[in-house]
């Protein structure tokens, strides 16, 4: 899959980061983080420029974001309750526990989504609650688009000063990742136990 993403960025350069980078936020399992760094290497020895990268690849995340902002609008609070009347006993969850999520999504969901768009695999994820919360689209880009552009300027801007050892960050990315992911799911694994003490 790496040669692939790298062979099309050398052929199409700012289009192929803009298509690559959509399709990551629509299927996270595609990593970022060899997309945009490779194109900061990119600008070492190609007529691509940094500004460039930042703005191609900021552009095909924003794209594939509202993408999925748009398919959680389909699966919104009432279709949810419809899932928890047919299968909230196997899932152990009711009707209340949909209420709590989405008035907390509604409380804080804009600072979740401009820190969630720095942390992988999330920061594709989390258009759809987005979208099912139905937040003011314009704040919805207007965060996503600043978590972003953060990221996709970090990553970047660090493929072209490291250059031709820009593998190097993508390793460093990954070591982030595994620590956010054993965080969040430390996170989850204590607020499910409680969740559970406190049901029985």
């Amino acid at each position: 899959m790496q040669s692939w993403m790298i062979e099309m960025m050398e052929q199409f350069g700012y289009i192929g980061i803009f298509l690559l980078i959509a399709i990551e936020n629509i299927f996270p399992p595609i990593p970022s983080e060899v997309i945009l760094t490779f194109g900061g290497t990119m600008t070492t020895f190609s007529t691509l420029t940094v500004p460039g990268v930042i703005l191609a690849a900021t552009g095909g995340s924003i794209t594939g974001a509202v993408i999925l902002y748009k398919a959680g609008n389909l699966l919104d609070v009432g279709r949810l309750e419809k899932v928890i009347d047919r299968w909230g006993h196997v899932l152990h969850l009711n009707k209340k526990d949909i209420y709590k999520a989405d008035h907390w999504f509604n409380d804080y969901g804009y600072w979740t989504v401009l820190v969630c768009r720095v942390i992988p695999f999330l920061r594709s994820l989390i258009s759809i609650p987005a979208g099912m919360a139905r937040m003011r689209f314009s704040l919805f880009l207007l965060f996503t688009t600043i978590g972003t552009f953060v990221w996709n300027l970090l990553l970047v801007y660090a493929g072209a000063l490291f250059g031709e050892s820009w593998e190097q960050i993508v390793l460093f990315v990954d070591m982030y990742a595994a620590i956010i992911y054993a965080l969040v799911g430390a996170g989850l694994t204590i607020l499910l136990f409680l969740l559970a003490v406190k049901r029985k």
